[in-house]
């Protein structure tokens, strides 16, 4: 075949050119006439976030994410309240955080405008805080609410964030990391349902589920260095069941399998590796296959086998914890190796001392869902039709 001349594509391309301008032209219609009926069609503005691409542009997202949320517009119009932030117990430590959050701002973003930002970006903090005192901040919530900001600005930002805080974040504000503890607690079951080999060798590497937790609690928005693929995540997240981050958290783990079951088996290795987030992942694909698991293996289905593991790892929780508190998981876990080890020593000199060791069987059945998923398809239909209907049910919320 001749190559195509120089500034001209050829006839293939330009056909996927056309076909992927068609196919956009016909979603921002859809979403345009979702959102010119009365009532607004809530149920297809979902289906778009979640169907391939999201939501598009910041232009759309701003008219979609409210109702994605049931924000009344009312409350969108609404001026920020001033905030006092002198004697404010939040301050200080939401100050050293926003400072420390320079690149989640645009690469060449001029230094004055970027100031502006972050002083904003304090506000929004504060004034959720203020306003719903049973919340308490957590380091990693500005790194969602900073998204928020890039696509929204300040006005909206502050009622959609305050929404999300009371709704798909409350476990994360709580006093305690109980309820995060247990949130991750699903991550193990829907890695074993799916592929076994991956679960039990990360059960023999006792590595837990710290490696996931900046994922969890930023919304990936602390990981990602691509706004462009956080945005597309957040549509994702915003039509979905509070849950659905802990199944794309799975689906990751599990994307990677060649590269977990080749890593060393030890707890410190293994949970470098994964903590390293890939920042090339096929992210539509990812984001079919999470959909696809929750329609699969729902959450009421998982809820008995997380329970199961928490109370299985309520000793590794102790260093999840401390890794939270420190910001530095491998020392942590490099710590917990060592006592480990120092126990397996004195059984050997005292067999009185029993140390139960972890299986060591590996499994080869594997489930089909990761092979056969389209592109959210059927999938995408019952995401949003439980998108809702889930959450009453669990209790995840106050």
């Amino acid at each position: 075949m001749k190559k195509s001349k120089s500034g001209t594509s050829s006839p293939v391309n330009g056909k996927q050119c056309n076909e992927g301008d068609t196919r956009r032209k016909r979603k921002i219609g859809e979403i345009t006439q979702a959102l010119s009926v009365s009532p607004v069609d809530v149920a297809t503005l979902r289906r778009m976030a979640i169907s391939e691409g999201g939501l598009l542009t910041d232009e759309i997202r701003c008219q979609v994410w409210p109702w994605l949320l049931n924000v009344p517009p009312q409350v969108l119009e609404q001026e920020p309240d001033k905030v006092e932030r002198e004697n404010n117990k939040d301050y200080n430590q939401v100050l050293l955080d926003v400072q420390r959050s320079l690149r989640r701002f645009p690469p060449g973003m001029p230094d004055e405008q970027r100031e502006g930002l972050q002083e904003e970006l304090i506000d929004i903090i504060l004034r959720v805080l203020k306003r719903n005192p049973q919340l308490h901040y957590y380091q990693g919530y500005h790194d969602i609410v900073v998204t928020f900001l890039l696509v929204l600005g300040e006005r909206l930002a502050t009622a959609l964030v305050e929404k999300l805080s009371t709704h798909h974040l409350r476990d994360f504000m709580d006093p305690t990391m109980d309820n995060t503890k247990h949130i991750l607690n699903y991550l193990m079951p829907i890695i074993e349902r799916v592929n076994p080999e991956v679960h039990d060798f990360m059960q023999q590497a006792e590595v837990g589920t710290v490696f996931a937790l900046s994922w969890l609690i930023t919304w990936f928005g602390h990981v990602l260095s691509d706004f462009r693929h956080v945005v597309r995540l957040y549509d994702f997240f915003l039509a979905c069941h509070p849950l659905m981050p802990i199944y794309f958290a799975a689906v990751i783990v599990l994307y990677r399998e060649e590269e977990v079951l080749e890593c060393e088996c030890d707890m410190a290795m293994v949970h470098h590796l994964l903590s390293q987030i890939p920042q090339d992942l096929p992210y539509e694909l990812l984001i079919s296959r999470a959909g696809d698991l929750f329609v699969q293996f729902p959450p009421s289905e998982l809820a008995r086998e997380a329970a199961v593991h928490e109370s299985m790892a309520s000793s590794t929780f102790k260093d999840f914890e401390l890794a939270s508190t420190q910001q530095r998981p491998d020392s942590v876990l490099r710590r917990r190796r060592r006592q480990k080890q120092a126990a397996l020593e004195s059984s050997a000199v005292n067999p009185a001392v029993a140390v139960a060791q972890p299986s060591t069987t590996r499994r080869f059945v594997r489930l089909a869902v990761m092979g056969l998923t389209v592109a959210l398809g059927a999938a995408a239909l019952a995401v949003v039709n439980t998108a809702l209907e889930w959450a009453p049910k669990l209790d995840l919320f106050p």
